[in-house]
C-alpha cells in the first residue's frame, strides 16, 4: 500500500517576481536556490517553494495564489498511487508526466484544490532546470 512521504513542494503564482524574492528570501528567510526569466525555487528546510510569475494581466480565477500542493510519493509506489486515484474517482488534472528525473500527477480534493504527487527532490528538479535553461539561454548559464 503506498504512502504519502510529506510535503514535496508548493508551487505559487505571483505578479512580480523581483518582489516576492525580496519577500520570501528576506522577510521569510528562505534560500534561493535557482532563479529563471520567469520563476524561482526557493528552500526552506526540507521543503521548496516554486515561484511563477503571471504577468498583471492573468485575472482568471486561479492564476494567483497557490497553484498547487505537492506530496512524496516513492518511485516505485508511484503507479499505485495514480491507481488508487483513478479507483475512487479523483479528478486528474494532469495525467502522470515524468518532471524532471521524477514522475508527477495532478489531481483536485473535493473542493477544487489541485493537489499533486510528485517522485523526485529539489536537488534532482535542479538539475533538469538548468539543463533546460543551457539549452535556452547556451552553455554560459
Amino acid at each position: 500500500m503506498f504512502t504519502t512521504k510529506g510535503l514535496n513542494h508548493i508551487t505559487l503564482h505571483i505578479e512580480d517576481l523581483e518582489r516576492s524574492l525580496v519577500f520570501y528570501q528576506e522577510i521569510l528567510r528562505m534560500t534561493l536556490v535557482q532563479k529563471g526569466p520567469d520563476y524561482a525555487y526557493l528552500e526552506s528546510g526540507t521543503t521548496w517553494f516554486c515561484l511563477s510569475h503571471k504577468p498583471s494581466t492573468a485575472r482568471v480565477e486561479g492564476e494567483k495564489g497557490v497553484h498547487h500542493i505537492a506530496l512524496t510519493v516513492a518511485p516505485d509506489e508511484f503507479e499505485e498511487a495514480v491507481e488508487h486515484l483513478r479507483s475512487h474517482g479523483v479528478p486528474i488534472v494532469r495525467e502522470p508526466v515524468l518532471r524532471g528525473v521524477g514522475r508527477a500527477v495532478n489531481f483536485l480534493d473535493p473542493d477544487g484544490v489541485q493537489w499533486e504527487f510528485h517522485c523526485s527532490n529539489l536537488a534532482e528538479r535542479m538539475t533538469v532546470i538548468q539543463e533546460m535553461e543551457r539549452e535556452k539561454f547556451g552553455s554560459d548559464v
